[in-house]
């Protein structure tokens, strides 16, 4: 699925027309067989060789014959408003398309007001400026702050747009580990409980009927001093803000260290003190490749703090 580079643009993807889709416009060729979105090929067009034809540029309602090569090309882009920042990075995967990258705790994905370095986007766009690539930054989807783990970056918009609806159809795998207080009941089990903004504080999230959809696979994996906390390895069928946490604490568990959505008398105990932030990692993350389309799955091992509790724990 490449063609021949042009400087200034990334790979070209590349469809060969079939019988199938002989005398249809170029338009339907690109959403029925790359799935290319309607505002990405709105952009496309406007470039020199957005969208072409046997590398001749062609208009979305071109007709195309049994055999013809249809390609797209986008432009190279930069975060130009972010600040390149050499930075700690544990990459696990890139190559021309995508970056999965194991984010430590403590810092944010993206920059936000008031926080415009020691992000990990600062991070990445000074791996790619030192590598000589000219790459947008495009998280997938983020973690919060305290909680470490893999994060998918997409290196340019149709990647991104694929990778998003996977993201939106729940198609992406997306296990955790989480130590938490107390003992699951039962030990394996599904949190369904909708989610929105706290009307008193619209930093919080609670388990509202008038929420958003949300739901939490959890497994007990391990059970520690007794019932007094456990192990327990969560996957995610949706995606909502802090929902980990929210869940746990919705089921009387909440996160170990997680100072928002965890313990209320203000106890601050040995296990806290060791985890120092909320116990939860994403450890296993897994998608269809966009352009390979087969399976990829990666697993971070537990970082330094959270096996130190696991080691006190046990």
């Amino acid at each position: 699925m490449t063609a021949a580079d042009v400087a200034g643009y990334y790979k070209a993807l590349t469809v060969e027309v079939g019988a199938d889709m002989a005398g249809k416009d170029v338009r339907t060729v690109l959403e029925r067989k790359l799935g290319v979105s309607r505002s990405l090929l709105s952009r496309l067009k406007l470039t020199e060789y957005g969208i072409t034809i046997n590398g001749v540029r062609a208009y979305t309602t071109a007709k195309v014959a049994e055999g013809d090569q249809v390609a797209i090309r986008m432009e190279e882009e930069i975060s130009e408003d972010i600040l390149p920042q050499e930075l700690p990075l544990s990459i696990v995967f890139e190559d021309d398309y995508l970056l999965v990258v194991n984010k430590p705790a403590g810092i944010i994905v993206h920059p936000t007001k008031g926080h415009y370095t020691n992000t990990l986007a600062n991070g990445i766009v000074h791996h790619w400026q030192t590598q000589g690539e000219r790459v947008r930054f495009r998280p997938v989807h983020r973690l919060d702050e305290d909680t470490s783990g893999l994060v998918v970056i997409a290196k340019n918009p149709y990647i991104h747009q694929q990778l998003s609806e996977q993201l939106q159809a729940g198609t992406i795998m997306k296990i955790y580990c989480a130590y938490v207080y107390g003992k699951p009941i039962p030990a394996d089990g599904t949190v369904d409980a909708p989610i929105d903004r706290d009307p008193d504080d619209p930093h919080v999230r609670i388990v509202t009927p008038e929420g958003y959809p949300s739901v939490t696979h959890y497994k007990t994996v391990a059970v520690f001093d007794e019932g007094q906390a456990s192990r327990v390895r969560l996957k995610l069928e949706t995606g909502r803000t802090h929902q980990i946490r929210v869940h746990m604490k919705h089921i009387g568990c909440p996160l170990i260290g997680d100072g928002k959505y965890g313990l209320q008398s203000g106890r601050v105990d040995e296990w806290e003190t060791i985890a120092g932030r909320q116990a939860l990692h994403a450890e296993t993350l897994g998608l269809t490749h966009p352009m390979t389309k087969e399976w990829v799955e990666w697993t971070a091992a537990l970082p330094p703090d959270l096996w130190a509790l696991e080691q006190e724990l046990t």
